[in-house]
């Protein structure tokens, strides 16, 4: 009874007789490696029994130890295999005689034997089949690693690539800027000479006219004493007058000193920028374009793109208000750069934000405005307000900037950027350089945030109904800065006291 129920456990469910050559499919079902492949030649590709889908190019591979368990059947019944069985390929007709199985014989094993066999098969199948799905996991870890340093080798590549044309464009700005600074000391420096040449040749023109005065006066005097007759040496002597005293020397007006005052200083305020410490990102990127250059003259073209020269119309030069800024923020640059620094300045106004803000002293009320920005590091927030803006930390936000329905902000973090107003916020990509603009249309109620480097790229447009004057206003983590850039010939607004902005002639970054 328990070898007929053994020999139905090795019956394959196509041919229905003992496995030949069994072969196990990814579910887990066996089959002769003949009958399945015959099955999948006129049939769907699935398992005939659970009909679970098998993918092309599945690679059908012998299943040693049923293989073993069915010779083991086959020996212990005296045939090979049993003639006449239904469905088994190749099978000779009903009624024919086994042919008798050549060569020696396995030993005949006793039951226990048998069923130790079978024990240990599966137990070796749930250890394969372990092992199989270790190394399926290992597999995939190794995939999503090679995945990620792909996209880690993509990121360095862009990056760098990125970091170049930043450091071209601000040493290309760097170069502009000293060759027209090079160019005005050498004119300085001609004007100053052909000054003191001119002077020198008039000053060379009286002395030889003097020389040749008195030699005539010598020439006459020597006449005179030659002169025998006294009474015409008498009187011809007395008309002979000497030339006036020549007068002390008239030096040219040069000095050295005077002609490279200007210079030595500037020269001397760039090696600070370069020498000066603290900044991770390098005063240089930051303040090339607002401290090399404030001279009258034509200035140096640089390549920016049409959308970027299309905002410029609207350009207006905005400066921070003293008054707003937060005692831990220090303005420098005639208002133009604000750092925030640990130690507070000894003094600060009333009405000065609580928070680690500033804003403009400019309003805008009516009509579009652009205006861009430069900062040294992420974790800065820009945005624009109307005047109600708290002062007063509320909350547990370190800023208010878009946290209320009379704000509008874009907070820069170092992995994300995210658009705030009325407590609710958009994520965004994360923006690479430090250069931003901010385009206000207060017609149409449009704000729009840009980031400007490597190129000009949209970052997020809030609308709105404007129905209050709006200020542009910033915060800062600590150890950062922030810029404002000033364009020439950029429009320059009356702030909310009625005063105006100064301008100033400076090289812009390359769009």
């Amino acid at each position: 009874m328990a070898s007929l129920q053994l020999e139905e456990k090795l019956a394959c469910a196509i041919c229905l007789g003992l496995y030949r050559d069994p072969a196990t499919l990814p579910c887990g079902h066996n089959f002769c490696m003949a009958c399945i492949r015959d099955w999948w030649a006129h049939e769907v590709r699935e398992c005939p029994e659970c009909r679970q889908p098998v993918p092309e190019g599945t690679e059908l591979r012998r299943n040693v130890a049923l293989s073993g368990l069915v010779e083991l059947v086959r020996t212990e019944q005296g045939r090979d295999p049993p003639a006449g069985t239904l469905g088994e390929p190749g099978t000779p007709p009903a009624g024919t005689p086994p042919e008798p199985t050549p060569g020696p014989t396995v030993p005949e094993r006793s039951p226990q034997e048998r069923a130790l066999l079978d024990t240990e098969c599966r137990k070796r199948e749930v250890q394969l089949r372990a092992t199989l799905e270790v190394t399926s996991q290992q597999a995939a870890q190794a995939k999503a690693q090679l995945q990620q340093l792909q996209q880690q080798s993509s990121q360095i590549q862009s990056s760098a690539c990125t970091l170049a044309s930043v450091v071209s464009s601000k040493f290309s700005v760097l170069l502009q800027a000293l060759e027209m600074r090079r160019a005005l000391a050498l004119k300085d420096i001609d004007t100053a000479k052909a000054q003191a040449l001119a002077k020198a040749r008039a000053e060379e023109q009286r002395l030889s006219r003097h020389l040749e005065a008195l030699a005539r006066h010598d020439c006459r005097a020597q006449e005179l004493l030659q002169q025998p007759d006294h009474g015409t040496f008498l009187q011809e002597s007395q008309l002979l007058v000497p030339p006036e005293p020549l007068g002390p020397l008239t030096t040219p007006p040069w000095d050295e000193d005077q002609q490279l005052g200007d210079l030595k200083e500037m020269l001397s305020h760039l090696d600070a920028l370069l020498l000066e410490e603290g900044d991770p990102q390098g005063v240089l990127a930051e303040d090339a374009d607002l401290y090399l250059v404030e001279t009258p003259g034509p200035l140096v073209p640089t390549p920016v793109c049409p959308q970027r020269q299309e905002l410029w119309q609207n350009y207006c030069n905005l400066t921070f208000d003293p008054e707003s800024a937060n005692r831990h923020l220090h303005l420098s640059r005639e208002n133009r750069r604000v750092k925030h620094r640990r130690w507070p300045r000894s003094q600060f106004s009333p009405s000065s934000f609580k928070l680690w803000q500033v804003q403009c002293v400019q309003s805008f009320q009516a009509g579009r405005h652009y205006w861009e920005v430069h900062t040294s590091n992420h974790s800065v927030t820009l945005g624009v307000t109307y005047p109600e803006l708290a002062r007063d930390k509320q909350g547990t936000h370190t800023d208010n900037i878009g946290r209320g329905p009379c704000s509008w902000g874009l907070c820069i973090q170092e992995d994300c950027t995210q658009a705030w107003h009325n407590g609710e916020a958009r994520r965004l990509p994360a923006v690479t350089g430090h250069l931003l603009g901010v385009d206000l249309d207060v017609a149409s109620g449009r704000l729009t945030f840009y980031s400007l480097e490597p190129q000009v790229q949209p970052l997020h447009t809030f609308h709105a109904v404007f129905t209050q004057p709006l200020h542009a206003v910033f915060w800062l983590l600590e150890g950062r800065t922030l810029t404002l850039c000033h364009r020439p010939r950029a429009s320059h607004l009356p702030d909310s006291q009625g005063s105006q902005e100064g301008a100033s002639e400076l090289i812009q970054d390359p769009c």
